[in-house]
Order: C-alpha cells, then structure tokens, then sequence
C-alpha cells in the first residue's frame, strides 16, 4: 500500500506496515483502527491533518505538510515481518523518499519504523552529524543528505493498542513528538 499527504511535505512518518484490519480495509495508512484514532488526533492538534478522524479513503481528511508511509507495504503475519518481506519492500520505501524533496523530518513510528528509517537515511548515503543511538521515545538525531540537506530523525512509540491501552504511549507523549517535529521543520 502506498503512503499518502502533502507531496510537498516536510514532515515524513514512517510506521511498520498497514494495519490488518484497518488500512488494508479502507485502503489508507493508519486509518480505521485504534493506532489511526491516535495518530490522527495527534496530527489534527498538532496541525498537519485537517479532521481528527479517519475512517475511510474518501472522508475528506488533508494531510498539512506531512505525509505518512511505512516500512512494509502489505500487513505482516503477528506484526513480526520476515527480513525477506523487509528486503522486498524497502525499494518501494526508497522511490518515495526520493519523490519527498522538501522533507526535513522523519517521524518513525515504533523500533521496526525506526531501523528503516536509519537504513533508508545510510543506504542512500546520508551521513549522521549526531549520535544515533539507540531507539526511544523522543530520540533524536541528524543525518545530513548527499544533497545538502539535513534530515531530524525524531524517534516515537507506535500508537499501536499494545502501547496506548497499558499506558507505554499516552497522548500527551505523542502530541509532544507532533510539537516538536514542528518546531524541527522550520529549522
């Protein structure tokens, strides 16, 4: 499934995979299930959605400067994606990436969302001007592109129902990861 928002975005999540019984569903990353029901209300507080909500492929939703894909294009079998599944999808990953010129920003949703993007910023040749380290909520870091450009690596837990509903990730949590991403976007 491809990602979907603002092409011109400077903002970029990138999550694990599109949900089995959401966006595989309704055809649009993060929407119609419990993670899209964070996520959305998060972007839509934060200024990059126009409607809190996402329930289907045609609800009007706009995306502001952000755009969100994942590191799989199909729903992996327990959410534990094989490396041959992760193999195969990363081309689809890179092409997107490099359509998104104006991004200043990734946002990875989850450890698995994390490791791609750090892959993704390494494979096309980007160097970090900061310590990656290790994944955690908040983590930050800066890779600079072969272009020039600087991209902020901005680390958050997944809104999946295992974080939301035992408390690991609560809305103000990702709602200080949407504020910040905003503030790194405008440099």
């Amino acid at each position: 499934m491809p990602g979907f928002g603002d092409p011109h975005a400077r903002v970029l999540l990138v999550g694990l995979a599109p949900g089995a019984h959401g966006s595989n569903r309704t055809g649009r990353m993060f929407t119609g299930d419990g993670s899209g029901e964070w996520l959305y209300r998060a972007l839509h507080r934060a200024g990059f959605a126009s409607s809190p909500k996402a329930v289907s492929r045609d609800d009007g939703l706009v995306l502001h400067d952000a755009y969100i894909t994942a590191a799989l294009r199909c729903a992996p079998p327990g959410n534990k994606p094989t490396p041959a599944q992760k193999k195969n999808c990363f081309p689809y990953l890179l092409r997107e990436f490099a359509l998104l010129n104006h991004v200043s920003v990734i946002v990875s949703l989850g450890k698995i969302g994390d490791d791609t993007v750090v892959s993704l910023l390494r494979s096309i040749g980007a160097t970090a001007v900061s310590p990656v380290g290790r994944f955690g909520h908040g983590a930050e870091s800066r890779f600079l592109l072969p272009d020039g450009r600087t991209i902020a690596r901005l680390a958050s837990y997944h809104p999946s129902r295992q974080n939301t509903n035992t408390g690991v990730l609560t809305e103000r949590m990702l709602d200080d990861i949407f504020l910040r991403a905003s503030e790194l976007r405008h440099g």
